[in-house]
């Protein structure tokens, strides 16, 4: 199937694309903040450039989108440029996982968040997973 936008359409939609404030980034942290829960945000001294870190309970929080990092529910193959996206995203899945690994063993908890768990009623469930994680760590 043929892309529906033109290569210049396709570029100005992709340089849009953000990799940090994401929408379902800013719904988290304010329903935490919300909450009570206080952190910080893009400790650059934490592997993986984490969204949210709560240094003292030594946990960090991930948003991932279901397209950048192929969520088994609503990931779809691109039809255009098959090879080029099959490599990016294997190698932000690839990188993923070695950034779980080197933050659990330097003892930080990590909690990944899908993009889809923030959308309307479903958003309760992720809160929930970071306040769960949070007081374990208490």
């Amino acid at each position: 199937m043929a892309d529906v936008h033109t290569p210049r359409q396709r570029s100005y939609n992709m340089s849009r694309i953000r990799g940090k404030d994401t929408k379902p980034e800013i719904f988290l942290r304010k329903a935490l903040w919300k909450e009570g829960f206080r952190y910080t945000l893009k400790n650059k001294d934490v592997p993986g450039k984490p969204d949210l870190v709560f240094r003292k309970q030594k946990i960090v929080i991930f948003v991932d989108g279901c397209f950048w990092h192929r969520c088994p529910k609503h990931f779809v193959e691109p039809a255009n440029n098959i090879d080029f996206w099959e490599k990016k995203i294997q190698s932000n899945v690839d990188r993923d996982k070695k950034i779980n690994r080197e933050l659990k063993k330097s003892g930080w908890t990590v909690v990944r968040i899908w993009e889809h768990d923030l959308k309307k009623d479903q958003y309760i469930k992720a809160v929930k997973r970071v306040v769960e994680a949070l007081f374990d760590k208490k």
